[in-house]
């Protein structure tokens, strides 16, 4: 009924304009179909990484396991993994704003509710060194962009962002993972 897929950075998550097959679905759904494009088997979308992160991706083999997914999205648990430039002032905590989308694939923070939607990122630093932290995130919303933006809002970039981060490092790939997932 799911298949669980390690995600490469670098890879979509699904097809563009530009980018149809160096996706994980068109990956992912030839390999189902055993390369034949004729086949009946198919995948579905439960939910996306960005480009740039790596890590834990659902897919569905049915329209109802990938319904019966997405109806409890809100109650599933995503822990991602992050190293960040700085240390949050507390060890662990809950950043929380609303965010507007602003263009294409540009996203902010806001504090009118009427303007955004609420987004809570939990967080517990794991450990730090040489003004790096490595960062346990609970996502507790899902939004777009929702981690790289609340912690780059807290002066936390994470290490090779080059989206909302000022900081440039020798980072080759944006170190943000999705670690794990668990539902019912």
């Amino acid at each position: 009924d799911i298949i669980i897929v390690d995600k490469a950075p670098g890879l979509l998550t699904m097809g563009t304009a530009r980018e149809k097959e160096e996706t994980a679905y068109f990956r992912l759904t030839d390999y189902v179909r055993k390369g034949n494009p004729k086949s009946h088997e198919r995948v579905y979308i439960v939910h996306r990484l960005d480009r740039e992160v790596s890590g834990i991706l659902v897919f569905a083999r049915t329209v109802e396991a990938k319904n019966a997914l997405q109806a409890q999205w809100d109650k599933v648990e995503k822990h991602y993994l992050a190293l960040v430039h700085g240390t949050p002032r507390e060890a662990e905590g809950i950043f929380s704003s609303y965010l507007v989308e602003n263009g294409v694939h540009s996203v902010h923070s806001t504090t009118d509710p009427s303007r955004g939607k609420l987004s809570e990122t939990a967080y517990k630093v794991l450990g730090h060194a040489k003004g790096v932290s490595l960062l346990d995130i609970n996502l507790l919303t899902g939004r777009k962009h929702q981690i790289r933006v609340h912690l780059s809002d807290h002066n936390l970039p994470i290490v090779g962002d080059m989206k909302y981060s000022t900081k440039r490092t020798n980072a080759r790939r944006l170190a943000l993972h999705a670690k794990s997932i668990a539902f019912n």
